[in-house]
């Protein structure tokens, strides 16, 4: 099977990352997404970031009726920080059957180059790229990179856009907020995710 990874924190899972995972497994040749659970950097401040399992928890109630996607907890037994190619070649040598591809926002892309080893990621590996819209901060750093940088990675072979996916706004830090001041984010979460973070009193 060809594999889309979607990491991120997922702090808490929203259903712009299930929108994105969605399309992807419906409007291009990967077969599954597995949305990869990061775990928290110990060399940073872990401020409103739920334990790791929490945050499995809540995609595995995210995405419990697709079988077209699946919770990945690979990068909780790497070490920590881990760079994306570990997890990458990890991932390779546990499941030779398949193939593995990266799905990031244009806004990752971007920035692409200065990832640790990013020539060998791509090399060995797909990218599938979904439009993302920038805050100001995030246009100024775009602006402010090579054009020769963006124009070998929008050239390259291995690079898919897809630029008719669902640009989608809300964030999870925007979550985080509103439900410390009491706002109603049911539409912005799945039911499950949602009753679980009530239950358990998250991020109030």
């Amino acid at each position: 099977m060809r594999i889309g990874l979607y990491f991120g924190t997922y702090n808490p899972i929203h259903v712009g990352h299930l929108v994105i995972a969605n399309y992807m497994v419906d409007y291009t040749d990967l077969d599954q997404v597995w949305l990869v659970v990061s775990p928290h950097n110990p060399l940073k401040d872990k401020s409103s970031l739920l334990p790791d399992f929490h945050r499995l928890a809540l995609v595995r109630e995210a995405i419990f009726d697709n079988p077209k996607l699946k919770a990945s907890d690979v990068e909780f037994h790497l070490s920590k920080p881990s760079y994306t190619v570990t997890t990458l070649t990890f991932l390779n040598e546990k499941y030779p059957q398949h193939e593995f591809a990266l799905i990031m926002g244009e806004d990752n892309l971007r920035t692409f180059h200065k990832w640790y080893n990013y020539e060998k990621l791509l090399a060995k590996h797909h990218i599938y790229v979904y439009p993302r819209v920038l805050t100001i901060q995030e246009e100024a750093e775009v602006n402010s990179i090579s054009t020769q940088h963006q124009q070998e990675l929008y050239q390259h072979d291995h690079i898919h856009f897809c630029d008719d996916a669902p640009v989608m706004k809300v964030s999870s830090s925007f979550i985080r907020q509103a439900i410390k001041e009491k706002k109603d984010v049911r539409y912005l979460l799945t039911e499950p995710v949602h009753r679980y973070i009530d239950e358990m009193n998250f991020y109030k």
